[in-house]
Parts: C-alpha cells; structure tokens; sequence
C-alpha cells in the first residue's frame, strides 16, 4: 500500500514537497516513480529512483524536482521548486513490480499552481 500526501495549491515560483509512504518490504527493494496526470492528458513520468539510488527525471522538470528516498522510513519524496501554473496536476507514486511480487500505486495527490 502506497500513501501519497503533500500536495496542495501554491503560487507559480512556489515549492512543495509530496512524500509516498509504504507498508511491506517491496518498496525498498524496487524503483519508485512520481507519476502525473493534468485534466486532459495522458499520465507522465516525472521522476524515479531506484533501489540503489539512480535518479531519472522528465524533461519538464529537470532541474526544479528532486527524488530522493528514506529506506529506513519506507518512503520516497519529491521536492518541487520553482513551480508552474503547467506543474498542475495529481501526482501519483508508483512501486514498480519486483520479483513476483505485483507493483502498486498510491492514490494521488492534487498539486495546484496558480500564475
């Protein structure tokens, strides 16, 4: 089970920190992801890390977003800076498939960014 939270509704130039917290030990041993869907769109990538801490980030957010991971508290962070009115969106966390064990998303979180 994944459990999304942080978001919310910010100015443009603004930042948030969104946080993906898990139960069971698959979330330390797989790549996490951030997903984002916008009203209209398909869902995207934004970024991801992997079990040994590889990062991998979308265009679109190179060099604003940050992942990183907390083994010990089983969970995965995203920090969001200089948002932009285009940042709007709900993100989702992602735990992918590991082994037999199936992957999971967690429930989104509404991210709102006003100009």
């Amino acid at each position: 089970q994944l459990q999304a939270s942080g978001g919310g509704l910010v100015q443009a130039g603004g930042s948030l920190r969104l946080s993906c917290a898990a139960s069971g030990s698959i979330f330390r041993l797989t790549t996490v992801g951030w997903y984002r869907q916008a009203p209209g769109k398909q869902r995207e990538l934004v970024a991801s890390i992997t079990s040994r801490g590889s990062t991998n980030y979308g265009d679109s957010v190179k060099g604003r977003f940050t992942i990183s991971r907390d083994s010990a508290k089983n969970a995965v962070y995203l920090q969001m800076n200089s948002l932009k009115p285009e940042d709007t969106a709900v993100y989702y966390c992602n735990a992918e498939p590991y082994g037999s064990l199936p992957g999971s998303w967690g429930q989104g979180t509404l991210v709102t960014v006003s100009s």
